[in-house]
């Protein structure tokens, strides 16, 4: 657990000291943390918040920066705000190290989760914006997060197997794939979930992961593994 004189140091690294020390508090409370939530809440709420304000953040610098098409931008957006993209920033940040969470959840390697860090990472803007205003909390989008966009693009990680699956059954099949959630199971704070990746009635493929987005995304690359569509 971090205590209040080490969220100086985080606060040092982001380069923003928060006027209410209980925002930036909340935003690394993992929903585990049962002590740590009655005090201060955790940090889903501002998650919400910081998912939303980095969603418009991204939308606008990439509305004026390119003239590229919807569907272009929309590509590009997704690989800035995915949710590897951001845990490693949370791990660049160190942001694992502060968060409240259960001995259980730590014990799980909890510090280290790509939702979890990903998910603090949301929170924290959420607690910029609240504490500081849209403006800083497009100071810090720019400084950490919206850096790294040629670097994605070079990578390709504006073409997950999502999106490409869908091109390709449109393309091959005049189809829209759409996915359906076989298996849900775990606590609250550690779900995984199962999807499987339908072409019409055609069960394509299926996938695993910790949210229903990376199951979706588990399945459609195996279906393109599946259907040979490379």
């Amino acid at each position: 657990m971090a205590k209040p004189s080490s969220l100086i140091l985080l606060e040092k690294a982001i380069g923003i000291p928060f006027r209410n020390k209980e925002l930036l508090s909340q935003a690394l409370v993992h929903r585990s943390a049962v002590r740590e939530s009655a005090t201060h809440g955790n940090n889903e709420r501002l998650e919400f918040l910081g998912d939303a304000v980095l969603e418009l953040i991204a939308t606008e610098y990439l509305y004026h920066l390119s003239p590229k098409s919807e569907g272009e931008l929309t590509n590009w957006r997704a690989a800035l705000v995915q949710g590897e993209h951001l845990a490693q920033i949370a791990l660049d940040l160190k942001l694992g190290e502060y968060l409240y969470m259960s001995r259980g959840e730590e014990a799980s390697e909890g510090r280290t989760k790509t939702s979890t860090l990903a998910n603090a990472l949301e929170a924290l803007i959420g607690a910029i914006y609240l504490d500081q205003g849209i403006e800083k909390a497009q100071e810090f989008c720019e400084k950490f997060i919206l850096k790294n966009l040629q670097q994605l693009l070079a990578e390709g990680k504006h073409r997950d197997e999502k999106s490409t699956f869908q091109e390709m059954s449109q393309e091959k099949t005049g189809v829209t794939p759409h996915y359906e959630v076989l298996v849900e199971e775990g606590p609250d704070h550690d779900k995984n979930f199962t999807c499987a990746v339908f072409i019409a009635e055609e069960k394509v493929a299926e996938g695993t992961g910790n949210s229903k987005q990376r199951a979706e995304q588990a399945a459609a690359k195996e279906a393109l593994r599946v259907k040979g569509w490379k």
